[in-house]
């Protein structure tokens, strides 16, 4: 039976001769530290061109301890999910359907085989707190690495810091200083097959070019993650449209980088794809919002099956939306557009050559053209107008982002604050505006059905129209 569990971890490499420091400040107030030995034996898989690991993700069949079994490890944010299987699952050396039906879309069609086996000496420090529960576990291992064919690979040592259920992130930050402070430092690998591979991405000449690359490929390992998660019935679809979203306001914003024809023709494409996401994201957020309004109600006003009708209607069309989505996963244009956002990631078609200065540039022109929208929009009364702010907002905001890494630290947070912040009311007010919309419809259907009346819709859809007035007004205050 497959299990998920999320997994928080910081990896750290140290010499062969590092020292461990002393643990005891780590553990809690009449908490217990325990410490205990294994040898751990992980078979990995991938295909020949590494698909997985350049998305971030790990395949492997373990075997050694409490963890035994196939584990499937995807990115997500601050954290990684795995997925799990029993042995047993299949031959040892064919990945079960389970888990390969889930990497369909990462794997882009190659055929998944060992890569490497990698055994681990592992010395583990569990700390736990008085109840029992385990804050987190310090791994003290050893790597040994031998590589498809028989040739042996690198071996290393390296610490690794994950966190229990009763864990936090102050644990992590008070571990990493410790270590720190003992000489080890931040890993320079993801995993430990990124390491056994010594996958190295070819590093672009331009550090313009390698700002691109960095930025685009993080977006593209969150699209590849949120295959994973829809393939698995989960919900990645609010993280997925925002890495299109980013990669996406690049392609425009930083458009004079590209050759004009892919860049046109990427930009459609992830288009289409966010366009069948956003059918169900906006029903999961419209439902969420009307079941709140409706609660705020005197029950009094509340006539006929409201919260039933606005279920209903919405969770029907969230469902179709989310069906016609899934049938595209495995579909002739999802499958191209994958295959083009990989081509990117093995090398981006640059027109020209790419300096810091001017993605800088073009950072500092998305800003400008998003304030001179907005100032423009809330002395109107265009709800469109408004909307066309909003969107240049988001794109100079993750502008903003892509620069910053060679932008003074103290402007760049601020740029990205200010363009996060008309970003929202602005948000806010194409929320309400499109809410509106909808109660609308809703009400009309309820007003020529029997049993029901739009009475109540009436006061959700002038309770948005005010929301929208306001969102508008605050936005008007907004200081450029």
């Amino acid at each position: 039976m497959e299990s998920i569990q999320t997994e928080r971890e910081d990896k750290f490499d140290v010499d062969a001769h590092f020292e461990l420091p002393t643990l005891a400040s780590l553990v809690p107030t009449d908490g217990v530290l325990a410490t205990s030995e294994t040898d751990l034996i992980s078979e990995y898989f991938d295909t020949a061109g590494h698909d997985l690991l350049r998305r971030g993700i790990t395949l492997r069949r373990r075997t050694g301890d409490s963890d035994n079994g196939w584990h499937a490890k995807v990115p997500a944010e601050k954290a990684r999910t795995e997925i799990r299987l029993p042995l047993g699952s299949g031959a040892d050396d064919v990945v079960p359907g389970e888990l390969a039906d889930v990497l369909r879309g990462a794997v882009m069609g190659g055929q998944l085989s060992a890569v490497a086996t990698l055994t681990t000496r592992r010395t583990v420090h569990s700390v736990s707190d008085a109840d029992g529960s385990v804050v987190a576990e310090i791994a003290d291992d050893e790597v040994s690495v031998v590589l498809i064919g028989g040739a042996t690979g690198p071996r290393w040592r390296e610490v690794e810091v994950e966190l229990g259920p009763a864990g936090s992130e102050s644990f992590l930050k008070k571990a990493g200083k410790l270590l720190r402070g003992a000489g080890a430092r931040p890993s320079a690998h993801p995993s430990k097959l990124d390491r056994a591979l010594s996958v190295v991405r070819e590093v672009p000449a331009d550090s313009g070019v390698r700002l691109l690359t960095d930025y685009l490929d993080e977006q593209v390992q969150a699209i590849v993650a949120g295959d994973v998660y829809l393939r698995r019935g989960l919900d990645p679809i609010h993280s997925t449209r925002v890495a299109i979203r980013r990669y996406r306001s690049t392609l425009r914003v930083f458009g004079s980088a590209f050759e004009d024809e892919a860049a046109a023709h990427l930009e459609a494409e992830l288009s289409w794809y966010a366009s069948l996401l956003g059918e169900v994201r906006d029903r999961q957020v419209q439902r969420a919002r009307f079941a709140a309004a409706l609660r705020e109600l005197p029950s009094e006003w509340v006539l006929g099956p409201v919260a039933s009708r606005i279920e209903n209607d919405l969770l029907a069309e969230q469902i179709r939306h989310r069906e016609a989505a899934m049938a595209e996963l495995d579909g002739d244009r999802y499958r191209a557009l994958l295959t083009q956002l990989s081509a990117w990631s093995r090398g981006l078609p640059i027109d020209g050559e790419v300096s810091d200065r001017l993605l800088v540039k073009l950072a500092r022109k998305a800003g400008k053209k998003a304030i001179d929208r907005t100032k423009s929009a809330v002395l109107g009364t265009d709800d469109e107008a408004l909307h066309r702010a909003r969107k240049a907002s988001k794109r100079a905001r993750y502008a903003a982002e892509l620069v910053a890494p060679v932008v003074d630290k103290k402007v760049s947070k601020a740029n990205i604050k200010r363009f996060k912040m008309i970003q929202e009311v602005l948000g806010e007010h194409q929320d309400a505006v499109i809410a509106a919309g909808i109660l609308r419809t809703l009400g009309a259907r309820a007003g020529t059905t029997a049993g029901e009346n739009g009475f109540t819709f009436g006061l959700l859809f002038e309770r948005e129209r005010r929301a929208a007035e306001a969102a508008r007004d605050e936005a008007s205050k907004l200081e450029f």
